[in-house]
């Protein structure tokens, strides 16, 4: 009887021993699960902040562009305006030099 006891003990002591390793290969499993879950939420995350901060950034530039856009077409407008009335000025200034020479000739010619 003595060795059919010790081999038992032997037996419950291996079973015990398996059941041991086996709880803690399943609990470490679960924590590289839970690991892993909170990799991929923080990936997740940071992947909304960074899609977030991309679109707000081409917003404002757009919003810069749009401005800027604005203000080229005001200043060439503005710049257009002072060059037609330069030239008009530059035409009526010509037209009278051209109606005074006429004049002179005219009366030199008398």
């Amino acid at each position: 009887m003595r060795v059919s006891m010790k081999a038992m003990l032997i037996t419950t002591l291996a079973s015990s021993l398996a059941i041991g390793t086996a709880v803690r290969a399943q609990s470490l499993t679960q924590d590289t699960k839970k690991a892993a879950d909170k990799t991929a939420d923080v990936t997740k995350d940071t992947s909304k902040d960074v899609a977030h901060g991309t679109k707000k950034a081409a917003v404002k530039t757009a919003d810069v562009t749009k401005d800027t856009s604005k203000d080229v077409a005001h200043g060439t407008t503005k710049a257009a305006k002072k060059t037609g009335h330069a030239v008009d000025t530059g035409a009526k200034d010509t037209g009278k030099a051209v109606k005074k020479g006429a004049d002179k000739t005219a009366d030199a010619v008398k």
